[in-house]
């Protein structure tokens, strides 16, 4: 990691990956920009937030094309500020999923190479790009051997239409498999204070090929922040929190009561509860020796500007064992599914 000595405002650096390009040491999640997180009506703060996110030397952007109310609405909706700034942005973007056009609420996963092509040639096409920086398996299809899916992808850096590969929710044995078949960058999965199942297993393997690790939902959707307490009283019908069981029904009142190690150490420091549960993700760089770069999901230019500030925090080692307990507390699964996840398979 490097830092910014000429800039206190802006963030360190890292590199994702053995080879990978050069990206601040937080990245920014911006599928809420369009979707799952309520109301996206002021598209004008948002596209201030992607700004504001680059002035502070955030450069990893992170979108889907699955991320919206149509295939590819995120991709559309950030694809100006990456035009503009090509040079600056490391775009990532994913391919896999889409919706059930009969049960909307029901993902379908394709990994068959034929699809890997056609989601890569749509994303570049809505983006507006010759290249894809950060190229994604969103989730892993196990009908389809891996090592199609990542040759496919491979095929695709040949080509020049992707220049780095990533992928998400996979398992240990997965990553390395992957990794044989053409060098991965970034291994991208939930991990934060309240999510830790990933260091079973995926974290280890990511250290010892040096592959980047990029947490998502470091922050628990917000619910780390003490931003809304129980999804099913206090988020809008169109929020996609609501079908999570960690934030419904009493799972809700009791996490809730675990941020208190969080808010202690918070207001001991003057800093927020979302802060010092960010600088626990980012510090698990230093700690493990390996590449970590969270992506914390933001419409606010305040957000944004707070979670920055989080990677100039360095936990102590008395305020890392009154968090260490937390995850193992936490009621409710990350997903009313988890086999919509790597959980199952590692």
């Amino acid at each position: 990691m490097t830092s910014n000595p000429g800039n206190s405002e802006k963030i360190a650096t890292t590199r994702l990956g053995a080879n990978g390009p050069e990206v601040g040491v937080q990245g920014l999640g911006c599928m809420g920009m369009s979707w799952a997180y309520g109301p996206t009506d002021d598209p004008d703060e948002a596209r201030a937030t992607l700004e504001r996110a680059l002035e502070l030397g955030v450069t990893l952007y992170d979108t889907a094309n699955v991320y919206g109310r149509e295939e590819g609405e995120n991709e559309q909706f950030i694809a100006p500020f990456v035009r503009s700034h090509r040079d600056e942005v490391v775009l990532a973007t994913k391919y896999s999923l889409s919706w059930d056009a009969d049960e909307p609420a029901k993902r379908i996963i394709r990994n068959d190479p034929p699809y890997i092509r056609r989601c890569a040639e749509d994303s570049l096409r809505r983006l507006g790009v010759e290249t894809i920086d950060l190229y994604y398996m969103h989730r892993r299809d196990v009908s389809v051997p891996l090592e199609e899916s990542v040759g496919a992808m491979a095929e695709l850096v040949q080509e020049g239409k992707v220049r780095y590969l990533g992928l998400s929710e996979v398992t240990a044995a997965e990553l390395r498999t992957a990794h044989e078949v053409h060098p991965v960058a970034a291994v991208q999965s939930e991990w934060s204070l309240f999510s830790r199942d990933v260091e079973d297993g995926v974290v280890e393997a990511a250290r010892e090929l040096d592959v980047a690790f990029v947490p998502y939902s470091p922050l628990g959707r917000g619910f780390l922040t003490g931003s809304f307490v129980n999804a099913e009283t206090e988020l809008t019908s169109d929020d996609f929190r609501k079908t999570q069981p960690r934030f419904t029904g009493g799972n809700a009142s009791a996490n809730a009561e675990l941020l208190e190690p969080v808010r202690k150490i918070a207001g001991s420091r003057g800093a927020t509860p979302g802060q010092i549960a960010l600088a626990w993700v980012q510090q698990q760089a230093a700690l493990r020796g390996m590449t970590v770069v969270p992506i914390p999901g933001t419409r606010r230019r305040s957000r944004v500007e707070e979670n920055a500030a989080a990677t100039r925090i360095e936990l102590s080692e008395d305020e890392l064992a009154l968090l260490e307990p937390i995850a193992g507390r936490v009621a409710g699964d990350r997903y009313p599914d988890m086999s919509f996840t790597s959980a199952g398979r590692e």
